[in-house]
């Protein structure tokens, strides 16, 4: 499962759809030429048109309406923790040779729990996720957060690690097995909005009594007509290709 779902992130990549059509034409160039045009102009067409970013944009909010944000006023001293899910931190080798923690574009995914943690003394913060590269690096993801949390100044008997899942589904199973961790009481689920529903159905599929707490929003009410990037608009169709085939992929194999 964990091969194929690293097959999964290349294959929703937009860019790898225009390296495709591009050897396409060159391939069909020698046998028609008529064929190597067309694939060549397909390849163009959609290399521009990734980077209109209110298609992606209108997609990735459907993600990120589906569960609605906690009330500010939420009170939270009725739940046990907040479990937040892995893949906010940069890989592992970027980490090396550095007291500075490395988080990518994903950061609130951290950055969230901490005023939490402060309202409420008695929350507990349950960090999951392992190694999610092919060739395991030095420290797993929850190593990284563990040292980010403790520089935040987040006390160690507080946290929680859960150092071995690889995808959205170990996470839920893998974090049920670690001491003390009782999964009927309610947890508060911490992950990017856009990546929600699945998270909430994998879990709830394991058995958690989990409440959502989406943060790492990609998209506002609107996006302006006017928005072009390529850069950008490439990022966000991969985003929300790789989470509408992995809800499906996670519902057609019973993971959610």
């Amino acid at each position: 499962m964990f091969i194929a779902a690293k097959l999964l992130v290349f294959a929703t990549q937009p860019l790898a759809w225009v390296a495709l059509l591009m050897l396409a034409a060159l391939l069909g160039t020698h046998l028609k030429r008529r064929w190597g045009l067309r694939f060549g102009w397909a390849a163009l067409l959609v290399l521009l048109l990734q980077g209109w970013e209110p298609l992606p944009d209108a997609l990735i909010r459907q993600l990120e309406s589906r569960h609605p944000e906690l009330a500010a006023n939420a009170p939270l001293g009725g739940y046990s923790g907040v479990i937040v899910l892995g893949g906010a931190l940069d890989p592992a080798y970027v980490w090396q040779g550095h007291r500075q923690p490395a988080l990518n574009e994903a950061a609130e995914r951290m950055t969230a729990a901490l005023p939490l943690l402060q309202q409420a003394p008695g929350l507990r913060l349950l960090f999951t996720g392992g190694d999610g590269g092919l060739i395991p690096g030095k420290m797993t993801e929850a190593d990284r957060a563990a040292q980010f949390y403790t520089q935040m100044g987040v006390a160690p008997e507080r946290l929680l690690m859960e150092s071995a899942s690889r995808t959205t589904y170990e996470n839920a199973v893998f974090s049920a097995r670690l001491t003390g961790v009782d999964t009927q009481k309610p947890w508060l689920l911490l992950t990017s909005a856009w990546h929600m529903p699945r998270a909430m159905a994998s879990f709830q599929k394991a058995g958690w009594n989990v409440t959502p707490y989406p943060a790492d929003y990609r998209s506002g009410n609107t996006t302006p007509w006017t928005e072009y990037s390529m850069v950008q608009g490439a990022e966000k169709w991969h985003l929300v290709l790789h989470e509408a085939v992995g809800l499906l992929v996670y519902r057609l194999t019973g993971r959610s």
